[in-house]
């Protein structure tokens, strides 16, 4: 049992004869907000559905610390919302009974969950029906109610503005306090450097720099991360 992180070990993912994700030995933070960044077709996504178990690599190993191992103890939030067919509300409280939490527990929790989000006034209103920027914060507290111990996030804020992308944050900033160990890949440098402490880059499948955040974002930073914080291709 990992008791100093989340340790991946010789992880390989390949489509027919491509080469998708090639991550060797390394160990995740088991507690500091963790942040992938790297550029489109980096392999970012596709790592993080590894260590959340969408997906099953060829090859390899993740070992979670105990605490993070139950299903329970886990819950994602995708870069597009996924949403019931029916209330804000119900959408929070229908994860809560399937967890098998009562309804007058599920309903109460729920509704502190949405004030704290700002969507308390939105309680009936149809789900797909509220902005981009409502239903991610929508689809956070429906995970954050359940309480897991490890949130990974896929891009929450990619097709999000700014006001929409602070309140998002918010709520993330909020999870870090109290304890939340997240995961969460953007593709956007400050956003890492504001939500992480962590900073993992990617580049064609593979981990290039692994740093805590004032090393990634220092003069002494490798040339790889001068690269993409300027902006410029990766080689």
């Amino acid at each position: 049992m990992s008791k100093i992180g989340i340790e991946i070990k010789d992880l390989r993912l390949s489509f027919a004869s491509t080469v998708a994700l090639s991550i060797s030995n390394i160990i995740l933070d088991a507690i500091n907000p963790t942040i992938i960044l790297g550029s489109n077709g980096a392999g970012k996504s596709l790592f993080l559905r590894l260590l959340h178990g969408l997906s099953k690599p060829d090859r390899g190993s993740i070992e979670f610390p105990e605490v993070y191992r139950s299903n329970y103890s886990q819950a994602m939030v995708f870069q597009r919302p996924v949403l019931l067919r029916r209330s804000a509300l119900a959408n929070v409280t229908f994860a809560m009974q399937a967890r098998g939490i009562s309804k007058v527990q599920a309903v109460r929790c729920a509704k502190i969950w949405m004030e704290r989000a700002e969507l308390g006034h939105l309680e009936g209103s149809p789900a797909r029906r509220l902005s981009g920027g409502e239903q991610q914060r929508l689809s956070l507290v429906r995970a954050l109610a359940l309480e897991p111990k490890i949130l990974f996030l896929d891009e929450p804020c990619a097709h999000l503005d700014p006001s929409a992308t602070v309140k998002v944050e918010a709520l993330v900033e909020n999870a870090i306090h109290a304890g939340v160990k997240i995961i969460m890949v953007t593709h956007d440098a400050a956003q890492a450097k504001r939500l992480g402490e962590e900073i993992i880059l990617m580049h064609k499948g593979e981990i290039i720099e692994q740093q805590n955040k004032t090393k990634f974002f220092s003069n002494d930073s490798s040339a790889a991360v001068r690269q993409f914080l300027a902006g410029t291709p990766l080689v």
